[in-house]
């Protein structure tokens, strides 16, 4: 690498370091200081903003806040709810489950904050120590980004992929990631399950129950969204919404002239209209939800991250393949940690693929190879600055779950580390199997 492409790489990391000390929307927004910076004042040719992807995204969070609008989301978290309180003795495995197949259904991994709470509430009155099913219940959340049929990294995935001649549906990517998913979250489980000191023993909770004010504060409260009444529209939102995620699959299995990526959109586009139509859906709800909100954050991260990382690597790609060729050629899968690195830094699974999936497909790799690697696109876990953990830290009332002293010493690094190694390991060897 020359010393002008290096300048304008840490260049590129500054804005992304910069950026997400702020928050997503701020990271999309300040990648375009560092786009102004290689563009206006180096002289870069602008690269091609992810326009296809994020077209796809808007439109899938519109239906999906739509379908929260209605309160489907609400009796969703109502039938986890009701499974994990009937086995409260497994809640370290049912827990993950069940946010990773909320986030498979909905497409963002936001939705554990309803059901977080329940599950340290279920956990502490149990007597297990919360900690074992909140790390990894987060942890899950996320990696279920990569086996949902709407999430912006699968759709990502096979749109880029289709561009670089690996035709591969989504229904095929959902083949090899979801069974994957599930080994890992369930192989962090099974290590979660006796993690950390049982609360009888535990010095630092006993200390906390010798406050009354501290006892009651613990023991005192119930999470449950049990109590909410679901009408029947709430429930036929859902419907249609799954009977939508069916259409999408069957297309992709059908021989159509429409390429995909525009068949989502109708799709999706369409649904949202039904639930507002038929499920009495407040657009005005949909829009304040968190689910909206969350996503329309992402589209900002992944336009401002993508765009900038492509006008860098757009510009420098054959000295890229020159520099990692070689090293690349010989052990395709390191790309897995060029992707789980870039993770940590920039906290979007979407952009992630969004940025990084071009380059590796200029670099030669096979799309079989990226397929099986695709679960590394989640490292955010790392720093624990991400909402879903924090927001995790502070639900769970006994102090268990929590990040260290020396920060990287966190309740979310064993759970995180062994589900996405796990994950990205078994995905390879399928993909490596099928395709």
């Amino acid at each position: 690498m020359t010393i002008m492409m290096v300048i304008q790489l840490l260049i590129v990391l500054l804005a992304l370091y910069v950026g997400s000390r702020y928050g997503s929307l701020a990271l999309g927004a300040i990648s375009g200081i560092g786009l102004a910076i290689l563009v206006f004042c180096f002289g870069l040719k602008p690269g091609v903003p992810p326009t296809d992807v994020i077209y796809i995204i808007i439109a899938a969070v519109t239906c999906a806040g739509v379908m929260q609008a209605s309160g489907g989301m609400n009796w969703l978290i109502q039938i986890a709810e009701r499974l994990l309180r009937k086995h409260p003795e497994r809640i370290t495995f049912y827990a993950p489950l069940c946010t990773f197949f909320l986030t498979v259904l909905v497409g963002t991994g936001h939705v554990v904050y309803t059901l977080m709470p329940i599950i340290c509430d279920i956990a502490l009155k149990k007597g297990i120590r919360p900690e074992r099913p909140c790390a990894i219940a987060s942890v899950a959340s996320q990696v279920g980004i990569t086996s949902s049929p709407i999430a912006a990294a699968v759709i990502a995935f096979t749109t880029i992929s289709a561009q670089n001649g690996f035709n591969i549906s989504i229904p095929q990517v959902l083949l090899v990631t979801i069974p994957a998913s599930i080994i890992g979250i369930l192989c962090a489980s099974a290590c979660s399950y006796k993690r950390g000191k049982d609360l009888d023993k535990d010095p630092d909770f006993q200390k906390r129950c010798a406050n009354p004010e501290t006892y009651k504060y613990m023991y005192d409260n119930t999470a449950t969204v049990l109590d909410k009444k679901i009408s029947a529209d709430s429930k036929h939102a859902v419907y249609i919404f799954f009977t939508a995620i069916a259409l999408i699959v069957m297309f992709a299995f059908s021989h159509i002239d429409i390429k995909m990526n525009i068949v989502i959109q109708i799709i999706m586009l369409a649904t949202a209209a039904l639930m507002i139509i038929f499920c009495k859906a407040d657009p005005k709800k949909a829009v304040a939800g968190s689910v909206w909100q969350s996503g329309m954050v992402a589209v900002v991260a992944i336009y401002g991250i993508a765009w900038m990382a492509d006008t860098y690597f757009s510009n420098y790609l054959t000295e890229m393949q020159t520099s990692l060729g070689d090293i690349v050629a010989k052990y395709k899968w390191s790309i897995a940690f060029v992707f789980f690195l870039v993770s940590i830094l920039i906290n979007s699974q979407g952009a992630v693929v969004v940025s990084m999936l071009p380059l590796a497909y200029s670099l030669g790799i096979p799309g079989p190879v990226l397929l099986g690697v695709l679960p590394s696109v989640y490292g955010y876990f790392f720093i624990p600055n991400y909402p879903s953990d924090i927001a995790t830290v502070n639900f769970d009332r006994s102090g268990t779950t929590k990040i260290g002293k020396y920060l990287l010493n966190h309740s979310f690094m064993m759970p995180g580390l062994i589900s996405v190694g796990v994950t990205t390991v078994v995905c390879y060897i399928l993909s490596m199997i099928i395709y």
